[in-house]
């Protein structure tokens, strides 16, 4: 097979939850403008149809559904509609992920089951409710999205930190039970990118020079760095890779 033709996306169905901003929309882009058809998704029906009018002025095949992660009754009717009336799920970026922050001993109760509800939680439920139909056409890729801190704690995130902690164990958990029926499951580690979410850091002088040094790039990443390992891991190039984070940090995690 020619090279080209092993990052190939034509045609191919992929669904991105939390699409509607921040790197969930790169991701969606991405994929769009190498010829997949691309499912958007968020909770809001009106940030979801926005984002959907965009697409198409793009000439993007594109569409919208719309659905909390958290919510199993939501999801499993999406999927059940889109099957139907797109077609069977080839690709799923389990992407919807929120992150609050305060020091763990006033940390809130209801904050935390939000977070790991979404972050962790939602990317199980998302890929189970997805899978049926992967296993019977025997292919499949899933791609969750982790974090530097799937590897690293800090401080006021102890929540996300063990809720990407736990998606990098989900992943592989993921694979050992599903890699039998030709699914890859694999996930994306960036490392620092300027995002609504990160805003609080880059906008924080005293932090962003910190993780400049900190950085053996010596800079923050620019969103669509992402994107090689997106294509890497939804396409035919990574048939045999299963159960891994590629993490995408400028180097952060090589050194300390």
């Amino acid at each position: 097979m020619k090279v080209e033709n092993l990052f190939n996306l034509k045609g191919k169905v992929a669904l991105v939850t939390g699409s509607t901003g921040g790197l969930g929309t790169v991701f969606a882009k991405g994929l769009a403008e190498n010829g997949c058809k691309v499912i958007l998704n968020g909770r809001s029906p009106e940030k979801v149809n926005t984002q959907l009018k965009e697409f198409k002025s793009y000439g993007y095949s594109a569409f919208a559904t719309v659905f909390d992660v958290t919510k199993s009754d939501e999801i499993n009717k999406a999927i059940q509609k889109i099957e139907k009336e797109i077609g069977s799920i080839d690709i799923l970026i389990n992407n919807a992920g929120i992150n609050l922050r305060a020091p763990l001993e006033d940390f809130k109760d209801d904050d935390w089951e939000k977070v790991i509800g979404i972050n962790l939680t939602g990317a199980y439920k998302v890929s189970k409710a997805v899978v049926g139909g992967m296993i019977k056409k025997k292919a499949g890729k899933i791609i969750n999205i982790g974090s530097m801190q799937s590897e690293l704690g800090r401080a006021t995130i102890a929540p996300y930190a063990a809720s990407k902690g736990g998606l990098k164990m989900l992943t592989k958990g993921l694979a050992t039970d599903w890699a039998k029926y030709n699914i890859q499951i694999n996930g994306i580690g960036p490392g620092y990118f300027k995002t609504e979410m990160t805003k609080p850091l880059w906008e924080n002088s005293e932090f962003d020079s910190w993780l400049c040094k900190r950085t053996p790039s010596n800079r923050w990443g620019i969103a669509e760095e992402l994107l090689g390992a997106l294509l890497f891991l939804a396409s035919d190039a990574s048939s045999y890779v299963n159960g891994q984070m590629i993490y995408v940090d400028g180097g952060l995690l090589a050194t300390i």
